[in-house]
């Protein structure tokens, strides 16, 4: 098992296999994707070394991300090269659900255990001003070809915003009556480049949190394989809740992930100073060197990140790493 020098052990990894992203959310790409690199992304090869090496070292869960992965037309056979790696029990991939009803049966059949689908509001009109993209409804019947088919688990995540969250809060609610899914509300983070747009749009998911605890919302017992939220579920409402609050107090403590950027750099943090590569030990199917290269860098690992202290580390923004 990976484990750092704090004894936190990490089961889970986040693996990027792209920082292209279609959307222009504006608390992330508010100008759209631009490309200031080479596009040399992970190749099916590298990416079948990463999943093998990482399961050898314990690693149970893998979540792909982006970018959006979905702009991959080899996403399947990435689902797929996953979910057939020994030792992996969970397939999960982040997308914002573009084309999620014809992207829905590949992913199934490739064997996807849960979806999450970013959705920052539940009003047409301020999804369009929020992503820049009218895909509510396309991406609302996604959810609802998922949930009938049932095999996955589905979560869809949405961003607290202090201009939009207020009046779309009630709207969740009400959603999530008849809805068998789990929203997570996540505090906005301030990256490299949206400082100005943090100061003004952050939102303490605690105060939600209250909230919630006082309508009668009780806590979820968490496994181990889970990611950060705080789950609430209510007897009154077939979908829960969840809260991530990266400035909470001892958030870092739990912490259970690694993340491998899509240009073939470890991450120890979302908000570390700089991706560590490994694309050199990524060439054989030796994957002795792969993973001493793994084992070595995470003794660098730091006990926390330091986002109080408005340190963002090299994320620039989101899209790069995929959250």
């Amino acid at each position: 098992m990976l484990t750092d020098n704090y004894g936190r052990r990490f089961s889970y990894l986040r693996l990027s296999i792209t920082d292209v992203c279609n959307f222009r959310c504006n608390y992330c790409l508010p100008d759209g994707y631009e490309c200031n690199q080479p596009r040399d992304f992970l190749s099916l090869a590298e990416i079948k070394r990463i999943t093998q090496g990482f399961a050898q070292l314990g690693t149970e869960k893998i979540r792909i991300t982006g970018g959006e992965p979905a702009l991959r037309k080899d996403l399947p056979e990435i689902i797929s090269i996953c979910k057939n790696t020994q030792g992996i029990k969970k397939v999960a991939i982040t997308s914002n659900g573009f084309k999620l009803p014809e992207h829905l049966p590949q992913w199934l059949d490739a064997g996807i255990d849960a979806i999450n689908i970013s959705i920052d509001s539940l009003d047409p009109r301020q999804f369009l001003a929020i992503t820049g993209h009218d895909k509510l409804a396309t991406i609302l019947k996604g959810i609802d070809m998922a949930l009938a088919d049932g095999s996955t688990d589905i979560k869809v995540n949405t961003v607290l915003m202090r201009q939009y969250s207020g009046k779309d809060i009630q709207s969740y609610l009400d959603w999530l009556k008849d809805t068998p899914v789990t929203l997570r509300f996540i505090e906005l983070m301030q990256t490299g480049d949206n400082q100005e747009f943090f100061d003004a749009q952050h939102v303490q998911g605690s105060r939600i949190k209250q909230n919630l605890i006082l309508d009668g919302w009780l806590p979820v017992i968490q496994k181990k394989s889970a990611g950060p939220a705080q789950e609430f579920y209510h007897p009154d409402y077939q979908g829960k809740i969840g809260l991530i609050m990266p400035y909470s107090k001892d958030f870092c403590n739990s912490c259970n992930r690694l993340r491998v950027s899509s240009s073939g750099k470890l991450h120890l943090c979302l908000f570390g100073e700089e991706g560590l590569s490994i694309r050199e030990q990524l060439q054989s199917d030796d994957l002795a060197p792969l993973q001493a290269q793994i084992l070595s860098l995470l003794t660098d690992k730091k006990a926390t990140h330091f986002l109080h202290e408005k340190l963002t580390g090299a994320t620039k923004h989101l899209a790069m790493l995929g959250g």
